[in-house]
C-alpha cells in the first residue's frame, strides 16, 4: 500500500488571496489584520484543492482565469469591508461602555 503525500496538496486560491491582500491595503489603511483578512476572503471562495498549480492553470480557459481573478479581488474587498465594519463596531461598543461607566460614576446616566 502506498502512502499519499498530502504535503503537496494546497488550496488554489490561497496564493492569489495572499497576493491580493497587500495589493488592496492602500484602499483600506485602517485595517491591519492581514491574516484575518485572508481567512475571511478564503471563506468567501469555493474550496479548490490541487496538487500542482501548473496543471490546474493549464486546463483553465482565459475566461475562467479572468473570472477567478475577479472573484479573488471581490472576496478580498469584501474581507476588508467586513473587518473594517467589525473594528468600527468594537470601537463604538467600547466607547459606549466607557460612557456608561463614567455616567454611573458621576451619577449622570444617559437613558
Amino acid at each position: 500500500m502506498s502512502h499519499a503525500n498530502f504535503a503537496s496538496i494546497c488550496n488554489h486560491h490561497e496564493q492569489a488571496v495572499f497576493d491580493a491582500v497587500p495589493a488592496q491595503r492602500e484602499d483600506h489603511p485602517a485595517v491591519a489584520e492581514g491574516d484575518l483578512l485572508a481567512c475571511v476572503a478564503l471563506n468567501r471562495l469555493p474550496a479548490c484543492h490541487i496538487r500542482h498549480q501548473v496543471d490546474y492553470l493549464f486546463y483553465m480557459t482565459e475566461c475562467e482565469r479572468v473570472e477567478l481573478e475577479d472573484s479573488v479581488r471581490d472576496a478580498v474587498k469584501y474581507a476588508y469591508e467586513f473587518v473594517q465594519a467589525r473594528v468600527a463596531m468594537r470601537a463604538r461598543a467600547q466607547r459606549s461602555s466607557r460612557i456608561s461607566t463614567v455616567g454611573k460614576l458621576t451619577g449622570k446616566v444617559r437613558g
